[in-house]
């Protein structure tokens, strides 16, 4: 308990000092989050929150990796520096959607070859046991579709950050014992929490950015492929099918992804054209606050999570 703490203070420390020094260099280089027709903000702002965070969860994995002691899977910061890569050249440069997704199959395929694949519905349909072909195709599908689902939520202060830190307690709460991610989940939600705080600056506001959502979306992606494994045992007391489980605890980001896709190809426009059609945005125009409607959200998904428990 006290290593706990004490790992989730120095990743809360490192985030605060890393968002400093980040966003001091976007400012310098006038990397900035310039105003456009869909943004919800008109002060300045640097996309530099994910950087932070990656930041401090590479810091502290070094300083184990050294000490060697592997607190989780250190082969998983591979697909996520990559993808963050990704997201941290686009934050600065812009780079075409089409780009982006071939690099999110490419860390699909490196997730899967790690282990983590999508072999079993657990009776969904009728359905149990997946065939190779069959079961690569559907968990880089899943994994794809998770990343966007939640880059999509990222249009507002605080929502994406609050409901990766939802779902990152979720994932340990819920789980029959200690999962292997405990201390990598400790180590995100503490890097997670000064960038909610620099989110609602009133300026030199510091934003996730691409880098942050795509890196967050992946590591949601990760847990979402244990979850499905035979190795992640859900409580006892909550006798839930695990592909209903992932949708109670991951359900704002895949009920806005699909509602957005849907109406977009209903219009006949491209599903990955930006537009402020969601759910968030909606709200926004009604309550005129980031923070109520990232807090009616996040309540909301808390709400519908316990139900999903409590029917199930």
């Amino acid at each position: 308990m006290t290593n706990s703490i004490i790992l989730f203070g120095v990743s809360f420390f490192l985030s605060l000092v890393f968002i400093k020094l980040t966003q001091d260099q976007f400012l310098k280089n006038s990397f900035l989050d310039n105003f456009k027709d869909r943004s919800s903000h008109n002060v300045t702002a640097t996309r530099s929150g994910g950087l932070a965070i990656i930041l401090s969860l590479f810091v502290i994995s070094v300083f184990y990796y050294l000490m060697r002691n592997e607190i989780y899977e250190f082969s998983l910061l591979v697909p996520l520096i990559l993808i963050f890569v990704v997201g941290l050249y686009d934050d600065i440069y812009d780079v075409d959607f089409k780009l982006k997704f071939v690099f999110q199959i490419i860390v699909a395929k490196i997730i899967i070859d790690n282990g983590l694949i999508l072999d079993n519905l657990h009776g969904i349909l009728g359905i149990y046991e997946l065939n190779s072909l069959t079961a690569q195709l559907l968990s880089i599908l899943i994994i794809t579709a998770t990343i966007n689902a939640f880059n999509f939520i990222d249009g507002i202060d605080g929502l994406a950050s609050s409901v990766a830190i939802v779902f990152l307690t979720c994932f340990e709460f819920f789980s029959t014992k200690t999962t292997p991610f405990f201390y990598l989940s400790l180590i995100v939600i503490a890097g997670i929490i000064p960038v909610i705080i620099k989110n609602f600056a009133n300026n030199k506001k510091v934003f996730l950015g691409d880098s942050g959502s795509l890196f967050l979306g992946c590591l949601i992606s990760l847990y979402i492929m244990y979850i499905l494994s035979n190795d992640y045992l859900i409580k006892d007391v909550y006798d839930i099918n695990k592909i209903l489980f992932v949708i109670s605890i991951f359900i704002y980001p895949i009920v806005d992804f699909s509602r957005v896709i849907i109406v977009r190809i209903l219009n006949k426009q491209s599903p990955f054209k930006a537009d402020k059609n969601h759910i968030h945005h909606l709200l926004l125009n009604h309550y005129k606050s980031h923070f109520k409607v990232t807090i009616t959200l996040t309540v909301v998904s808390l709400i519908i999570i316990l139900l999903f428990q409590f029917i199930f």
